[in-house]
């Protein structure tokens, strides 16, 4: 053990190798370092000969790390985390907020996350904003990896591992395109509402999941006539006449709704809620307890009122 100690690497080989576990390659982690594959390769031999085991297999063109490795890898993100942290503390000490936050958010909360970022920090402009988006099920397996400090979802993930801080509600509205029959209708039923050719969002959105359930407890079934991966496409396709959906309030809001009817649905809008969620495992840093006392103080009221 004290030879593992004193030879396991430095903290830029720890690095290294976290780049190319999370980027699967090799070739992918030296174009997000910026270093040639030769010394990336030349890094992690070195930190196999200290290991004293080999870090991966090549399989193909796929890497498929050893038990060894993995264990590299989870310590070299604590240890990283941990000098994260205290340069933060450090930065508080001498009464400056500074270091990453790390959000990683569902497609939908791309469209006011921006908004609520851009207030928090021109009160902390020395923090920087490490920001993700994908749908809730590559959320949720980012989770997996541990390295963020929020994951923001209207459907988390429901297991004892996570706090949930819940600072947003989440409308879902019905629209059709401005000329559509039932634009200027008045109180319609869901029934006919559903029976109007439907775009939904693909498996494993969060509003696809909210919507799903929603129609399941009112025994209706949507006339479902294309899946659609983004709500962007959703809108322009409903404005060219392709059919009806559901989409989140906050995109029409915040990603504009030229061309758009909402629909005076009867049973709707669904109504959620947006949560930050954090793991249970993961240390809070400065920044991201600074961020959620943000959140909760003055945030979630300046994006309440930019919804209007």
């Amino acid at each position: 053990m004290a030879r593992l100690h004193a030879h396991i690497g430095t903290l830029r080989q720890l690095e290294i190798l976290l780049a190319v576990y999370k980027e699967g390659s090799v070739t992918a982690a030296s174009r997000v370092l910026f270093l040639t594959q030769p010394t990336v390769s030349m890094q992690l031999k070195k930190l196999a000969e200290a290991v004293d085991a080999p870090l991966y297999d090549q399989v193909g063109r796929k890497l498929i790390f050893t038990e060894a490795g993995l264990a590299v890898v989870n310590t070299a993100r604590e240890v990283l985390d941990s000098i994260g942290h205290l340069e933060m503390k450090l930065a508080d000490m001498k009464g400056l907020k500074a270091g990453t936050l790390r959000l990683a958010v569902v497609t939908t909360a791309k469209y006011f996350i921006p908004h609520l970022l851009g207030e928090f920090l021109q009160f902390y402009p020395e923090i920087d904003v490490d920001f993700k988006v994908g749908n809730r099920q590559q959320i949720i397996d980012r989770m997996s990896q541990g390295e963020d400090d929020f994951y923001v979802f209207s459907h988390p993930p429901r297991h004892s591992d996570l706090n949930l801080h819940e600072f947003l509600p989440n409308p879902l509205v019905a629209i059709a395109h401005e000329g559509h029959p039932l634009s200027t209708a008045k109180n319609i039923p869901l029934q006919t509402f559903a029976e109007q050719p439907f775009l939904m969002r693909e498996s494993g959105s969060g509003t696809r999941h909210a919507i799903e359930r929603h129609f399941e407890q009112q025994n209706i079934e949507p006339n479902i006539r294309m899946i659609i991966e983004s709500n962007e496409a959703i809108k322009h396709s409903v404005m060219s006449g392709l059919g009806v959906s559901i989409l989140s309030s906050h995109t029409l809001a915040f990603g504009g709704s030229s061309g758009l009817a909402r629909l005076d649905v009867a049973q709707l809008p669904v109504t959620t809620r947006w949560y930050l969620a954090s793991l249970k495992a993961r240390q809070p840093s400065v920044v991201a307890r600074t961020f959620l006392e943000y959140v909760e103080s003055k945030g979630r009221e300046s994006v309440i009122s930019q919804l209007g």
